[in-house]
C-alpha cells in the first residue's frame, strides 16, 4: 500500500485519501484494536465529513455513539479512543487535525 502524505503530526493532509487499511495502519500505531465501536464512530465521522467537509465535533459522536449503546455511554469516546478524541479519533478517521481544538 502506498503511504498518504501526512502532516509533521501523523495526521492526514487530503482527507480524501483516507481508506480502512489507512485507518486500521494509524490505529495500530496508538495501540488500538479496531472494534464494531471504533469502526461505528469512525464511519459516523467519515459520513459527517462528507456531508460537512469538516471534522465532527466530539459531541456529536458521543450524541451518535449514545443512539446505538444507549445513554450510559457518555465517555464511550473516550473511553474507545482513550488519549482523547483529536489525538486518536480524529487521526484514525482520516480527518486533518482540527488546528482550533485542543489535543484531548
Amino acid at each position: 500500500m502506498q503511504t498518504p502524505d501526512i502532516d509533521e503530526e501523523g495526521y492526514l493532509v487530503e482527507p480524501l485519501t483516507w481508506n480502512e487499511e489507512i485507518a486500521e495502519r494509524f490505529a495500530n500505531q496508538e495501540n488500538i484494536q479496531l472494534t464494531e465501536d471504533h469502526w461505528d464512530a469512525i464511519r459516523f465521522m467519515r459520513q459527517y465529513y462528507a456531508e460537512h467537509q469538516v471534522a465532527p465535533d466530539v459531541r456529536h459522536v458521543t450524541k451518535h455513539l449514545s443512539v446505538r449503546l444507549g445513554p450510559a455511554s457518555r465517555n464511550a469516546v473516550f473511553e474507545l479512543f482513550p488519549y482523547g478524541y483529536v489525538k486518536q479519533a480524529c487521526k484514525i478517521a482520516g480527518m486533518k487535525r482540527p488546528r482550533a481544538w485542543s489535543t484531548g
